[in-house]
């Protein structure tokens, strides 16, 4: 055999080699997105009914839950009240309208079977609910506080992934951490959107 055709059947041999590689690195990289990408939805999703569960939380008390067993109390004996609101319009006789509102509490729901019923969560299982998935066991940060603007005093909260399995919003101290809430705003939006 000559020396061209072995160098030939080399250089084959390491052009296969290397695409294999190459393949291979592509696939790693598209399966680790995707990977994240459904660690993320969970998370996304946790994020929304610990959202549901403090505006709850906040509607009943006056303010958000500061921590997880706070919230965690309130959402397995907590209560949501039913109230019915009417409106009765008169027209006076100068032609204004005068508008009289009646609230009635017709009773009240379980939190839990109201926020987290088995129709809507299947699998619910409200101690798993603080915990952040792919994280290992961690939980979320909960924070709650009353912040001034404009000479009033508003309710804040902030619920956050402590240790973001994405790279990106693992840079600058977590900056981009998934969360819901604002510790400085009276916002109870997601930073996914």
């Amino acid at each position: 055999m000559n020396l061209s055709k072995v160098l030939s059947l080399v250089f084959l041999v390491v052009a296969i080699g290397l695409g294999y590689l190459l393949w291979k690195g592509v696939e790693d990289v598209v399966e680790e997105e995707k990977r994240i990408a459904l660690i993320e939805a969970a998370i996304i999703e946790k994020l929304q009914m610990l959202r549901d569960a403090e505006l709850a939380f906040q509607a009943s008390n006056g303010r958000y839950a500061e921590n997880w067993n706070e919230l965690k109390a309130f959402i397995q004996n907590g209560q949501i009240w039913l109230v019915q609101r009417t409106e009765t319009t008169k027209v006076l006789d100068y032609g204004a309208e005068e508008v009289t509102v009646e609230f009635d509490t017709l009773g009240s729901v379980p939190v839990i079977d109201s926020l987290f019923n088995e129709r809507k969560y299947p699998d619910f299982k409200l101690d798993a609910l603080a915990v952040v998935p792919g994280s290992g066991g961690k939980q979320f940060e909960f924070f709650a506080d009353k912040v001034e603007r404009n000479s009033y005093e508003i309710s804040v909260f902030e619920i956050r992934d402590p240790a973001p399995v994405n790279p990106k919003r693992r840079l600058n101290n977590n900056e981009k951490a998934l969360k819901v809430g604002s510790r400085t705003d009276a916002s109870t939006e997601g930073n996914w959107k």
